[in-house]
């Protein structure tokens, strides 16, 4: 019995370290579609609502949110390379990598997206750059 249940420990405790490197992969390929989309939309005068450089950990789902409401809304004509990032942002992988919130911590609130300053598009690229750069070494300490 003993054996048992050392043995379904392991399997949970290797599954979620898999899903750990599951997810900083997919940000990290989030990372670089972000990179080949900015390249093309990096001087556009576009004014998108722009969360914050140092949103909260419990306010990345949210500021994530706000940045694929964001793309949808003002770049409604995707290119190829701008839908795979779309998508990419929408994934569960993505999600769960970027769920930083300590468990237990509901005390935080979040500003909604339309509360936000708007900056132009390069701003608003490179802080969701920074922000799944922030997920990924938080995944990568883990």
């Amino acid at each position: 019995m003993k054996l048992l249940v050392f043995c379904l420990f392991a399997a949970l405790c290797g599954a979620s370290r898999t899903d750990r490197s599951l997810e900083r992969r997919k940000l990290q390929e989030v990372l670089r579609e972000l990179s080949d989309v900015r390249q093309s939309l990096q001087h556009s005068e576009q004014l998108l609502n722009t969360p914050p450089q140092n949103v909260e950990d419990c306010c990345c789902l949210p500021a994530l949110q706000c940045y694929r409401t964001n793309m949808e809304v003002q770049f409604k004509e995707l290119k190829r390379n701008e839908k795979k990032l779309s998508r990419s942002l929408k994934h569960h992988l993505t999600e769960r990598g970027l769920n930083l919130c300590a468990t237990g911590n509901t005390t935080t609130t979040c500003q909604a997206c339309h509360s936000y300053p708007k900056e132009k598009a390069g701003e608003f690229f490179n802080r969701l750059e920074s922000l799944i750069q922030r997920a990924v070494t938080k995944l990568s300490l883990d």
